[in-house]
C-alpha cells in the first residue's frame, strides 16, 4: 500500500454522493502549495480526495471552501489531461482513511477562530480535536527560548 498525507484547503464544499448500490462517498477538492526552489516558485497540487462510508460525517458537517484540512490515504493512479488552454495538467486523486481538522490554517477573524468551524463539535472544539488526533493533547509546560527541552 502507499500511503500519503496531504495538508491545504478546500476549493469547494464537500460534495456527498451515492453510489448506485447505496455507499456513500464524500469528494474534497483540496489545494496542497508545494515549494519548488525560489520563493516565487510555489506551485499549487490539486487533489481529489475520495472518502468512504459515514465515518467522518461529523467532521464534514464543519468544513467548507477554504477550510483548512490533512488527509491521509492511498494514492491512486494520476491522470494527465489538457486544459481550456491547452496544456498538459495532472490531477491527483487519493482514498482518505484518515482525515484531521489542520492546526495550521489561517485565521479568518482577529480572535484567531475559523468561521467555517464552529465553537464546538461534540463538546470539543475543531482544535482540540486536531490535537487529540496528532497524539499531542494539552501542552502540560511552556518553555521559552532559554529553556529548550533538548
Amino acid at each position: 500500500m502507499n500511503q500519503t498525507t496531504i495538508a491545504g484547503h478546500l476549493g469547494a464544499d464537500p460534495e456527498v454522493r451515492f453510489t448506485s448500490t447505496g455507499q456513500k462517498v464524500t469528494t474534497l477538492r483540496v489545494a496542497a502549495r508545494v515549494r519548488r526552489g525560489a520563493k516565487d516558485k510555489d506551485e499549487t497540487i490539486w487533489w481529489r480526495v475520495s472518502l468512504w462510508g459515514d465515518q467522518f460525517d461529523k467532521m464534514i458537517s464543519y468544513l467548507k471552501k477554504g477550510s483548512p484540512v490533512i488527509a491521509v490515504g492511498e494514492i491512486n493512479k494520476p491522470e494527465i489531461f489538457t486544459d481550456r488552454e491547452g496544456k498538459p495538467q495532472i490531477s491527483m486523486s487519493m482514498t482518505g482513511c484518515q482525515l484531521y481538522f489542520s492546526p495550521f490554517g489561517k485565521p479568518e477573524s482577529s480572535e484567531g477562530t475559523h468561521s467555517s468551524q464552529p465553537a464546538q463539535q461534540a463538546h470539543e472544539t475543531p482544535a482540540a480535536m486536531a490535537e487529540t488526533a496528532f497524539g499531542q493533547g494539552k501542552a502540560t509546560q511552556v518553555f521559552s527560548d532559554d529553556e529548550i527541552p533538548f
